[in-house]
């Protein structure tokens, strides 16, 4: 009877556990900052400016939602569902995203500084602009995603897949991405300065203008690279017979001793 008494007791001193608001209290509020909402179903929920930082959404079904300029800046969303889910803007900070699906998502200018993106779903995305500086993005499938001018500064990128991403003008600079497929990818006018490329993927990659400056290539695949213009001084681990695969121009510039062929029409797809 005693032990009955204190288990009662215990109980009784724990806080109450609070009950998971519906979807028409969270429009409301305007969301709903460091509350449980795993496994919540929000599809196509639509909130401007909505604040979920801090919040529990592992497994949460937001499929669809449009949720611009939303803040969920440290939120727990791992195997989150936000197939087309439109979020441009919004700020995923320090939120952990492992496995989450965004395919098709509208993330433009998003952030996702230090983020753990590791082994989502981001393809087809628009990514135009979004700031992924610090970015956990191994295993990461972004196979065609559009993400110009987006940034990617000291990103984890190894064994991403980045077919036929359009990149141009992105930001790369001291980004790892050791055996990260970026087939077929646009990468034009984009930096990859000091980044780690060892054992990367870079047939038919488009490269024209970009800036290799410092970066490894050590046993990178560069069959059909087009190195047009681009600023390869200072890269290492590059060899005579991977440039042998690729091509340039009169203004690709080179480490000292090394040479590439001209592009021709056969190298245009």
């Amino acid at each position: 009877m005693l032990h009955r008494l204190a288990l009662v007791a215990v109980l009784a001193a724990l806080p109450a556990q609070a009950e998971t608001p519906d979807i028409a209290e969270i429009v409301a509020k305007a969301g709903c900052p460091k509350c449980d909402l795993a496994r919540a179903s929000l599809r196509a929920i639509e909130i401007a400016g909505a604040d979920f930082s801090g919040a529990d959404l592992v497994e949460a079904d937001l499929k669809g939602a449009v949720l611009e300029d939303a803040v969920f800046t440290g939120a727990r969303m791992q195997r989150v569902e936000m197939e087309r889910a439109q979020l441009a803007r919004a700020d995923f900070s320090n939120a952990r995203l492992r496995d989450s699906d965004l395919e098709k998502a509208g993330l433009a200018e998003a952030i996702f500084e230090n983020a753990d993106l590791r082994d989502a779903d981001l393809a087809n995305a628009d990514l135009q602009g979004a700031r992924l500086a610090n970015a956990d993005l191994r295993g990461a499938y972004l196979r065609r995603v559009n993400a110009g001018d987006a940034d990617f500064f000291k990103a984890l990128l190894d064994g991403t897949d980045l077919e036929r991403a359009v990149i141009i003008n992105a930001n790369f600079i001291e980004a790892r991405l050791q055996g990260a497929d970026l087939d077929r990818a646009n990468a034009q006018g984009a930096s990859f300065r000091e980044a780690d490329l060892r054992r990367a993927r870079l047939s038919s990659t488009s490269l024209v203008g970009a800036d290799l400056r410092g970066a490894d290539l050590e046993d990178a695949l560069m069959r059909r690279t087009n190195l047009s213009g681009a600023d390869l001084r200072g890269a290492r681990g590059l060899e005579p017979q991977q440039l042998a695969l690729a091509c340039g121009d009169a203004e690709t510039r080179l480490p000292q001793g090394l040479q590439i062929r001209l592009c021709g029409s056969d190298d245009r797809e």
